[in-house]
């Protein structure tokens, strides 16, 4: 089972918990910025299944670091904690915590918006395919695939950094023997390019290997 990528947005203040360390100890992968600018930057880099925003250590609602977040990826599943005293919106994420409450209680609160339990979710560098839900998340974005684009980009997760040849990446995703036009793949791995790549058309991710070809380098 992969490790979970958290980012946890919190500043260091005296009164109030920091819930980094003890994620960490509970098994995540924990990623630290210290306000939401910071945050939003590190989205593409760190690619996180969620996101905890300490507003209480920053003496802030979280609202709008909550509203930058999701503009930058709108799936991206946000636990918001706040000082008791605060106004709660239950809009601004997708759960909403107040201080005093146990780490057990976040992590509790953690897993069940994850994107799917680890077993059906293949993750390869930046890029996290869920295969239940047919979602693709890389860069800070996240995109819903069709079955075949699904089926294409878990050959090429599984086999990344390798040349994978036209034909047999063809028969594999299209489930048949005949591989005299297989144009349709160009048009495939272009859609696979639009998902995961920040400039589609100068591919960092996903390169075509002339004569051969495709591979996925991470």
């Amino acid at each position: 089972m992969k490790t979970t990528t958290l980012l946890v947005i919190e500043a260091k203040h005296a009164e109030v918990p920091s819930f980094a360390a003890d994620l960490q100890k509970k098994g995540f992968d924990v990623h630290i910025a210290q306000n939401g600018s910071k945050a939003v930057s590190l989205l593409k880099e760190v690619s996180p299944s969620l996101v905890v925003v300490n507003a209480a250590s920053m003496r802030s609602t979280g609202l709008r670091i909550c509203q930058s977040l999701r503009e930058k990826d709108s799936k991206l599943p946000i636990i918001l904690i706040l000082d008791e005293d605060k106004e709660v919106n239950k809009d601004a994420a997708d759960a909403v915590l107040l201080l005093p409450f146990t780490v057990q209680k976040l992590a509790n609160r953690i897993k069940p918006l994850l994107p799917g339990d680890g077993k059906n979710v293949l993750h390869v560098g930046p890029i996290r395919l869920d295969l239940e839900k047919r979602r693709v998340r890389c860069m800070g974005r996240s995109t819903k695939l069709t079955p075949r684009l699904v089926t294409l980009l878990q050959l090429l997760m599984d086999k990344h950094g390798e040349v994978v040849e036209r034909e047999p990446l063809f028969k594999k995703a299209w489930e048949t023997n005949y591989t005299g036009d297989t144009r349709t793949l160009d048009v495939h791995i272009s859609w696979l390019r639009r998902a995961i790549e920040l400039d589609p058309d100068n591919p960092k991710f996903l390169k075509t290997v002339r004569g051969v070809g495709y591979r996925l380098d991470i």
